[in-house]
């Protein structure tokens, strides 16, 4: 099937201008999350972007994902880390689930169905990767009992693919996935409150004695760490660059508008006749024309190695450095809008909001410092030892 990739594009920016940009300033004042957001979206199948036609979704491929997600941050970056931790989820199904998973969490996602990631623990930090806790068995089920420290659509997600180690785990890589139900009364979540990203709601959350029955088991006990390399970090940092990519060229299209319609009337010289002003705006420029072809290049190549049967971790450390560079893009352009704009960027608005949204991006796991530390270990030979001491 030849996807017209320009369609594509044309399709998800027209819902974005229409149905979420115009909520993303409210999200951002009062927390809200974008549920709004997430039902239009689902609506048009966009929830189920990977699902094929026959199945209800828009059978679609990683160069969409990557053009929707772009599309969806750059009208609202709450909107889009939540739809990107849900499509993550949602691959992540799709790739390790049985039928009956695939029929119950991903076919329900046209109405309305929301999933999302639940790994990262404070005793772990930013090794999001590496669990403490640990569940237990109860007869041929299981019973989840941790504390998550950063969730994305905390109390508010449909079910949580809870990664944490096996039963009777020996060590750190014996890990396993669990689908847990949103409804169940044992999930309990924290608030959120940040800097940024308001209406992500990726807050701490409990699990106690959250029964989780044989069948939502996601694939084999201790096959979490393949999981983790193979289908929830390559959707993952995909979607998150593309994300960044799309914050930073608002920012750099609102300080261009600024820049050529503002005058000070002294010299009768808009902000654009300064030429200090055009070499920064010049600068941001390169910056945002640096991670398209990029995103596009890494996305093609999800799609080659799934049509392979390879796993998509092979790309795992160009992934990761992909999202190093959006992630900074994001705030380097941003911080020059602040810049360029002067007092009128400093104020409370669009310019200002996308600065503290961009800044999520940099702590985001991996974040840029231990992301670095995994680039160079490849540069140089050497193997990344994640569950290991020095792994980092």
């Amino acid at each position: 099937m030849t996807i017209d990739y320009n369609s594509v594009r044309t399709d998800i920016r027209k819902l974005a201008d229409e149905s979420i940009r115009p909520n993303a300033a409210h999200i951002d004042e009062t927390y809200t999350y974008p549920r709004q957001n997430l039902n239009a979206l689902a609506k048009a199948g966009w929830n189920s972007i990977f699902l094929s036609k026959q199945d209800g979704g828009l059978g679609l491929d990683f160069v969409s994902f990557a053009i929707a997600s772009e599309e969806i941050g750059h009208a609202c970056a709450s909107t889009g880390l939540v739809y990107v931790m849900h499509s993550g989820a949602f691959k992540t199904i799709q790739l390790y689930g049985n039928e009956d998973q695939k029929t119950r969490w991903l076919k329900t996602a046209r109405d309305g169905l929301v999933g999302t990631y639940s790994t990262s623990e404070k005793a772990s930090g930013g090794h999001w990767w590496y669990n403490f806790s640990e569940a237990s068995r109860d007869g041929d089920d299981y019973l989840l009992n941790a504390e998550k420290s950063f969730t994305t659509s905390s109390g508010q997600a449909d079910y949580y693919l809870v990664q944490t180690r096996t039963p009777g785990a020996k060590g750190p890589t014996e890990i396993s996935f669990f689908i847990a139900d949103g409804k169940h009364p044992g999930i309990k979540s924290g608030v959120w409150e940040a800097l940024g990203v308001h209406g992500n709601h990726s807050g701490p959350i409990r699990y106690e004695n959250v029964n989780v029955p044989q069948k939502d088991r996601l694939g084999e006990e201790n096959q979490g760490k393949d999981i983790i390399y193979h289908g929830v970090s390559p959707v993952y940092l995909i979607g998150l660059g593309a994300v960044w990519h799309g914050v930073a060229r608002a920012a750099l299209e609102e300080v261009v508008k600024y820049a050529t319609r503002t005058t000070h009337q002294d010299f009768n010289r808009s902000l654009s006749d300064y030429q200090v002003l055009r070499q920064q705006i010049g600068e941001a420029k390169i910056l945002v024309s640096s991670l398209g072809p990029w995103q596009a290049d890494l996305a093609r190549q999800l799609n080659e190695l799934e049509a392979a049967g390879r796993p998509q971790g092979e790309i795992l450390l160009p992934l990761t450095e992909f999202k190093v560079h959006a992630a900074e893009v994001a705030n380097k352009v941003a911080r020059l809008a602040l810049d360029i704009s002067g007092g009128y960027g400093y104020k409370r608005g669009l310019l200002e909001r996308l600065f503290r949204d961009a800044r999520a991006g940099i702590g985001m796991g991996p974040s840029n410092n231990i992301a670095r530390e995994w680039i160079g270990k490849g540069q140089v030979g050497l193997p990344l030892e994640l569950f290991e001491a020095g792994g980092e």
